[in-house]
């Protein structure tokens, strides 16, 4: 699936609006906050229409999956956007994240622990609430917030240290920068590994660089410590590649559209987060030149100080 869809689904009472872009939406939040009763509403529409006295509007086709024949369930569905109630354990398997990889389906999971084994968006994690905008009309109307927010600088960030979440190019990349400044640059080897190293650190003003589009299940515990400890900041671009085109280093008239519509480009099925596509599409467009990207070994033309510069320069108010 490709693209992103507006999904209205209302009764007389409540109504839900709210837009879906990403292959794996998280809906966060305490009881009684609306959760299942949105997941109720897509069930009861599912099996019984419009005689169900709810309205569904969506380009796509919405389903239910739930129980333990999740995967014959599944098998049967496509092209869809697929509701999860929590409470269904099966979606914080590996073998559902194995399953759904290459489906061609967008999900949206309720969940009160985070899951680790999906990689799903800072960005696409969501409470629910009412919005007001009925007044005092007796129906309510509920939409999606951003759980976390993009972290404003209202003052520039000067860290100490920069912990990484991978060993590869950008660990490379910032690692070269760090030495130059003479500050450490560690690498975490994972982002699971993230929250360790930041609490074992010297007591530093320390920044901390992750894919953003894969370190949705980390979030929780680090946006804690954050509150506990004020010397950690986190900065997450989609991924170190998307930061490398977001600079302007490749002169490419295409690259302006894709990414500011990322989800009009990049396939569900194909790319199970939107690092891997971003990742694609510079080691496609640099291949047999001078700018040629690969993962593992960072090519040194990304080093040459005009690149480093312009690099940087994308980062906002954080001066390393």
């Amino acid at each position: 699936m490709i693209g992103k869809y507006q999904i209205i689904i209302q009764n007389k009472r409540i109504r839900y609006e709210f837009v879906i872009k990403r292959n794996i939406t998280i809906i966060r939040g305490d009881s009684a906050t609306g959760k299942t009763v949105l997941v109720e509403m897509i069930r009861e529409f599912q099996e019984n229409g419009i005689a169900s006295g709810i309205e569904l509007t969506s380009e796509k086709k919405c389903a239910v999956l739930s129980g333990q024949t999740w995967k014959v369930q599944l098998s049967a569905i496509q092209d869809s956007i697929v509701f999860i109630d929590e409470g269904n354990n099966f979606v914080g398997t590996k073998e559902f994240a194995a399953y759904i990889q290459h489906t061609d389906n967008y999900y949206v999971i309720v969940a009160r622990e985070s899951l680790s084994a999906l990689p799903y968006s800072v960005e696409e994690i969501y409470g629910i609430r009412n919005s007001g905008k009925y007044g005092s009309l007796k129906r309510t109307y509920n939409e999606l917030y951003h759980l976390y927010g993009k972290q404003d600088y209202y003052h520039p960030i000067k860290p100490e240290m920069v912990i990484t979440e991978d060993s590869n190019a950008g660990f490379q990349f910032f690692n070269h920068l760090c030495r130059k400044r003479g500050k450490p640059c560690i690498s975490a080897s994972g982002k699971s590994n993230i929250f360790m190293v930041a609490l074992n650190s010297k007591d530093d003003i320390v920044l901390i660089i992750a894919d953003g589009a894969a370190f949705g299940s980390e979030m929780e515990k680090m946006v804690k410590l954050m509150e506990i400890e004020d010397r950690f900041h986190l900065y997450l671009p989609e991924s170190f590649e998307w930061l490398l085109l977001k600079s302007g280093i490749l002169q490419d008239s295409d690259l302006k559209k894709l990414l500011d519509e990322p989800y009009n480009y990049i396939e569900s099925s194909e790319n199970f987060s939107w690092e891997r596509y971003f990742t694609k599409v510079l080691i496609n467009k640099t291949a047999d030149t001078h700018m040629k990207y690969t993962k593992h070994i960072l090519n040194p033309f990304y080093l040459q100080e005009k690149n480093v510069e312009k690099v940087m320069h994308t980062i906002e108010r954080i001066e390393i």
